[in-house]
């Protein structure tokens, strides 16, 4: 919760934009909502996916006053480099693909796939 909190603040100090959380409740769903499991079983084993849940939840459920497309794929961005990936996409692409996730209404699995599509693993810094 931290780290998101965090991010979005980063994201509206930079961008511009109003803070705030506008739907706390969500932002608690979201939290756990990688780590899913039925029957023992992951929903969301791969890290594209966790990525994919955190970038749909942030933009489709708006718990943000302002910036939600910014935070939610900073917030896959960022997950996915905690996990040794980067995403790799021209100038101005990832913020497209936020606009597509909302206007196409875009599943976990296309935004994972997209996400692996755009996505290299990271060179390891000494």
């Amino acid at each position: 919760m931290e780290d998101i909190l965090q991010i979005h603040s980063m994201i509206i100090d930079e961008t511009s934009g109003a803070h705030g959380v506008r739907d706390y409740h969500a932002l608690l769903r979201l939290v756990d909502s990688p780590k899913q499991a039925v029957f023992g079983k992951e929903l969301y084993p791969a890290h594209y996916e966790k990525a994919a849940v955190y970038a749909r939840g942030i933009i489709m459920d708006h718990p943000f006053v302002d910036g939600n497309k910014r935070s939610g794929v900073t917030a896959a961005s960022v997950f996915l480099g905690d996990n040794g990936f980067q995403i790799t996409t021209p100038k101005g692409e990832t913020e497209l693909f936020a606009l597509r996730i909302v206007k196409e209404k875009l599943e976990i699995h296309e935004i994972a796939s997209w996400l692996q599509k755009n996505s290299r693993k990271s060179k390891k810094v000494a």
